[in-house]
């Protein structure tokens, strides 16, 4: 059974619950719009890549990303550029981007020069990363995977 549904209802007819007003929080909006076009970019740069068949997925990247823009670049603050972008690896690169660089037009300011992630790939997240086998215990995943397995451990053993 669905949440909010009867037995014999589908959670297909039911109507979406009224959003609190006080939710809504037009600087977090306005931040993360920011991230979704310089996102863009980088999306377009990485689909090229695929296309080409230089990268099969988005964690096989590493972008380097150009942001001429101080409003854009002031959204990354406190953010995991990688995970935002979808890829194992990414970098905010200070200066000009080479004239090389991917562009989109309606995106001014952000430029990216793809790269192949470098490392090997964790049988957890997928992600090609430099610290794959680091941790002994766990030689396929990244200290970060490796971490998170073992608390997952813990909190099985607490419990028998």
């Amino acid at each position: 059974m669905s949440r909010g549904a009867g037995e014999n209802d589908s959670i297909h007819l039911l109507d979406f619950p009224e959003i609190p007003r006080s939710w809504k929080k037009p600087a977090i909006a306005a931040k993360w719009q920011k991230i979704r076009q310089v996102r863009r970019v980088v999306t377009g740069a990485l689909e090229i890549e695929r296309r080409e068949k230089r990268i099969g997925s988005s964690l096989e990247a590493a972008p380097a990303i150009y942001i001429d823009d101080d409003d854009l670049k002031s959204a990354f603050k406190k953010i995991n550029v990688a995970e935002v972008m979808i890829t194992s690896q990414a970098s905010l690169l200070p200066g000009k981007a080479p004239k090389t660089a991917f562009r989109l037009e309606e995106v001014a300011g952000v430029a990216v020069v793809p790269h192949l992630a470098e490392g090997q790939k964790c049988t957890r997240s997928w992600k090609i990363l430099p610290d794959i086998g680091v941790d002994p215990d766990y030689p396929d995943l990244s200290s970060r995977d490796a971490e998170a397995v073992r608390q997952f451990e813990m909190r099985l053993r607490a419990r028998d």
